[in-house]
């Protein structure tokens, strides 16, 4: 019996760029946590100045409906696609209220190792916004390149399921190859190899805070 590092937050911030990068990057752990934990799940632009993406919004609810997120716990912003770094500073001040307003113990973030624009800009001000908090970085897999997952989250069959589903939403995006279900399900398999687990959803280390402590026998 292979034992786990157990790790906890009380209230867990998921911010993502655009309507997808949480689910793609997240969704089987959302589905995990979504019972035990205070969720907020940010997405910076809501992609709606593309009229060929006008039905995203309500995939994007429904999308986090299946992984158990209620409305009140999801973000849309406004921030417009691909001009991300031109508002860095308003990203960092926009990141910075809702630290004020949340206080999450853990952030997850895109990973270091994604080469879109908007990605990395989401990474960079995070980082400086939560500063003092644990932060992990999420794959989206259509733009990363080189990404290893150092930190492996166990996940159960359900989860994998319950990710599938909530991306099978997305009907916009039904004919892109990391929307397919055997892609997902892969994903996990093989992080789940990594850890000697059946399943894993995997991240990067961007920055952890944490404290050991010994129980006395």
């Amino acid at each position: 019996m292979k034992n786990n590092l157990h790790f906890y937050g009380k209230r867990v911030c998921f911010i993502g760029a655009h309507p997808d990068d949480i689910e793609i990057g997240c969704g089987a752990l959302i589905a995990h946590i979504a019972p035990h934990a205070e969720l907020l799940c940010v997405t910076l632009s809501d992609n709606q100045k593309n009229p060929a993406l006008v039905n995203l919004v309500e995939e994007h609810y429904r999308s986090m409906a299946v992984l158990g997120v209620p409305e009140k716990s999801i973000v849309l912003g406004t921030f417009e696609t691909r001009r991300f770094p031109h508002f860095r500073q308003e990203i960092l001040e926009y990141m910075i209220q809702l630290d004020r307003s949340f206080n999450p113990d853990i952030v997850f973030v895109h990973s270091r190792a994604d080469i879109h624009q908007d990605h990395g800009t989401v990474t960079e001000e995070a980082l400086r916004a939560y500063r003092g908090k644990t932060v992990l970085g999420f794959d989206v897999i259509r733009s990363s390149y080189g990404f290893f997952p150092q930190f492996l989250v166990e996940v159960t069959e359900e989860d994998v399921e319950k990710k599938i589903a909530a991306l099978q939403e997305y009907k916009t995006y039904a004919s892109r190859y990391y929307f397919a279900p055997e892609i997902t399900r892969a994903t996990l398999v093989r992080n789940g190899a990594i850890a000697e687990r059946p399943y894993a959803e995997g991240f990067d280390i961007l920055r952890i805070i944490g404290a050991f402590g010994c129980q006395e026998s």
